[in-house]
């Protein structure tokens, strides 16, 4: 089975970011913690399948939309830990990216205000433009234009949360989407067999092989070595995936004035049904282990 690899430049909570930055950081902590390389959760949320992108192929299998597979809102207030609120914000972007895709409006404008509450509550609330969301919400903007500003944004506060010593937020949030767009992937895949997105949760097989190496400098922090074990638990199911990769097409994008030549691989995912059926059961585990019902 083919499938072209990607780069997707956006950041796990494309649905609700755009650029709308301050300037001087406020807060910083005395606390001094490990620091994420500049570049490397960047490099890790451009191989993160998008929550739309994920959200769109799961309704083009024909798969109808479910509530089940959101977390619940109005429970801003039990996010009661920093770690919490960072996974939450992950959770909820991710569901935001289902909702858009599935056209539910009104229910998109109750996750916007819970995601509000979280980011002010983790002090990244400036990072959000809420008011330009809900009227992309509403007038279906164009998806591309989300993800460039998303990308921008995150780059943004990745370095006010490095600046603050606070770079571990940044990848919780991001394993927190990637966690739900999962989740969201195997529910369906289990309901109703489809080859393409059995495909993309074999990929995933690089992408938690990333996150893990970020998420393992932050010893000293017992919530993300918790998260870490679970997660290392999925990873072990996921090494029985293999994955080969073939060079693909030369293509050139135009970049700064001048033509930028890009590798187009393609990888070849061989994953069973047995195989799916255990990384659904372990991504639920995890998953429901760490939502706020």
């Amino acid at each position: 089975m083919l499938t072209k690899i990607k780069t997707i430049v956006l950041f796990a909570c494309l649905s609700v970011i755009s650029v709308s930055i301050i300037a001087n950081p406020v807060g910083i902590l005395k606390e001094k913690h490990p620091v994420v390389k500049d570049g490397d959760l960047t490099k890790v949320i451009k191989s993160v399948s998008s929550p739309i992108e994920m959200a769109a192929l799961i309704k083009s299998s024909g798969v109808p939309f479910s509530i089940k597979h959101l977390c619940p809102t109005n429970k801003a207030g039990s996010y009661n830990t920093n770690f919490k609120k960072a996974l939450g914000l992950g959770f909820l972007g991710a569901d935001l990216g289902y909702l858009n895709i599935y056209d539910r409006k009104g229910q998109v404008l109750d996750y916007i205000s819970e995601i509000k509450s979280l980011a002010e509550g983790l002090r990244v609330g400036q990072f959000f433009d809420f008011s330009t969301f809900k009227k992309y919400a509403v007038q279906h903007a164009n998806i591309d234009s989300l993800m460039y500003t998303s990308i921008n944004s995150f780059n943004q506060m990745d370095e006010y949360l490095r600046q603050t010593n606070r770079s571990d937020i940044g990848a919780v949030i991001v394993t927190g989407v990637w966690i739900e767009g999962l989740y969201h992937a195997t529910q369906v895949v289990s309901r109703k067999y489809n080859s393409k997105i059995a495909e993309r949760i074999g990929e995933q097989k690089v992408i938690l092989e990333e996150l893990l190496t970020i998420l393992s400098d932050y010893k000293t922090k017992p919530s993300v070595m918790t998260l870490v074990n679970d997660l290392k638990k999925l990873e072990t199911i996921l090494k029985g995936v293999k994955i080969r990769y073939e060079q693909g097409e030369t293509t050139y994008v135009e970049k700064d004035g001048a033509l930028v030549a890009m590798q187009n691989d393609i990888s070849i995912v061989t994953i069973t049904k047995a195989q799916l059926t255990a990384i659904a059961n372990e991504v639920k585990r995890i998953r429901n282990k760490l939502v706020v019902n």
